[in-house]
């Protein structure tokens, strides 16, 4: 009988070698605690809808098309189970150029420029669940949060200034996006393994995204930046 276990405890210990070595071979997954995203859309504040206002003045100076607005996002997940929830902080940037009128109606020969800086910060929850568990490549979130949008009007390269003002502020709100995802590594497993062992990216995407944003001081006077706007872009977790 002692002889049959230890025959028995000798085969087990034998057989470790080539399993770990199986174990081995097999791709493992770097940790994930967040991602950045980057994107870029059409924004168009509603600078003429503020109450009181005559006339579209905004719009006869800068015209009636959208600012290209180009953002970078941080994310950070503190949850990760059926989906993924966390906090993210982005940071954004969009000008236009245009020429001011003068009192006789002509344009002045200096090119004004008003320029944006939004500032968010988001929750955010992806229901990514079916896509790391069934291999479903598409990924729904929802990112509510507050923004704050510092602008100034430039000329000639400096700000501009009046007699009683100047020409810069900030305005403070809220906004919410609702974004769809394309899960990339169902394209090319091997590359996005590549790539998470070599560069700690676990996984990318293509994302489309849509932003409804009341940006008002909440409901207080001056400028309005609120807008709803498409942006797309690529995400990376890391």
């Amino acid at each position: 009988m002692a002889r049959a276990v230890a025959l028995g405890v000798a085969a087990f210990l034998a057989a470790l070698p080539g399993e770990a070595q199986v174990q081995s071979d097999v791709p493992t997954q770097s940790p994930r605690r967040g991602s950045v995203e980057f994107r870029a859309g059409g924004y168009r504040p509603q600078l003429d809808a503020e109450e009181g206002l005559e006339g579209s003045p905004f719009n006869k100076v800068f015209g009636g098309g959208n600012l290209l607005l180009f953002e970078v996002e941080f994310q950070r997940f503190f949850y990760q189970g059926i989906g993924t929830a966390g906090v993210s902080l982005g940071l954004g940037y969009a000008e236009k150029y245009g020429y001011a009128l003068l009192e006789d109606g002509s344009k002045s020969v200096e090119r004004s420029g008003f320029h944006v800086l939004p500032v968010h910060l988001r929750g955010v929850y992806r229901f990514d669940y079916p896509a790391f568990q069934w291999g479903v490549p598409l990924v729904p979130y929802v990112k509510p949060g507050l923004v704050y949008v510092p602008w100034w009007v430039t000329k000639g390269g400096e700000t501009e200034k009046t007699a009683t003002a100047k020409g810069s502020g900030g305005k403070l709100g809220w906004d919410v996006t609702l974004g769809l995802s394309l899960l990339l590594d169902v394209l090319e497993p091997r590359l996005a393994r590549d790539f998470d062992s070599d560069l700690g990216i676990n996984h990318s995407y293509l994302f489309a995204e849509y932003t409804y944003s009341k940006v008002n001081n909440f409901g207080g006077k001056g400028f309005n930046f609120s807008d709803t706007y498409w942006m797309f872009g690529l995400a990376l977790d890391y």
